[in-house]
């Protein structure tokens, strides 16, 4: 029996896209192009961890969709700090460090595929984050310029200002110019 061939692309949210989408109630628009969407478990736990006006919308949306949850062992280390309770364990850039273990195990196990890393960050953009040779990494604004280019949606602006007039500080960082 032979198995079912990969999809060739896979989303990848960081934090800050699943934010910037909640707060403009769009985050279907991950779904938009019919790939896969899957959830970095360390990702998934920096915006529900805290009750957030996104938090709720967002661990809600991941469950009603069943989206795939990928475990990583950044995030295992992570709980183990927390319950271990000795030293305060690290928050800065775990989700971006699991998202990076997330790629390399789909460089690893699946280099037929696409992984698309969605971000925000400035940090991310401007940093030497290793990609392997099949994932790229897309800013938010950039992936909703391709979802109107594609006839996805009408307006990428539209989704931005929605964000912004729900109250989420949206990314100052525009590319591609």
């Amino acid at each position: 029996m032979s198995e079912a061939p990969q999809p060739a692309v896979v989303l990848l949210p960081d934090a800050g896209p699943l934010i910037t989408l909640a707060y403009a109630d769009a985050l279907d628009l991950l779904l938009k192009p019919g790939w896969p969407v899957k959830v970095v478990d360390m990702v998934l736990h920096e915006v529900t961890r805290n009750v957030t006006p996104s938090s709720q919308k967002i661990g809600q949306w991941v469950a009603e969709r069943s989206l795939p949850v990928l475990n990583t062992r950044t995030y295992q280390h992570h709980l183990a700090m927390l319950a271990g309770g000795e030293v305060k364990p690290r928050k800065a850039n775990l989700g971006e460090i699991a998202i990076q273990e997330a790629m390399t195990e789909l460089a690893l196990t699946a280099s037929a595929t696409t992984g698309v890393f969605l971000f925000e960050d400035h940090k991310i953009a401007r940093a030497s984050f290793l990609l392997p040779d099949n994932c790229r990494k897309v800013s938010t604004r950039a992936w909703l310029l391709f979802l109107e280019s594609k006839g996805w949606i009408d307006s990428a602006a539209e989704i931005e200002r929605r964000a912004i007039a729900n109250g989420r500080n949206f990314s100052r960082l525009r590319f591609p110019s």
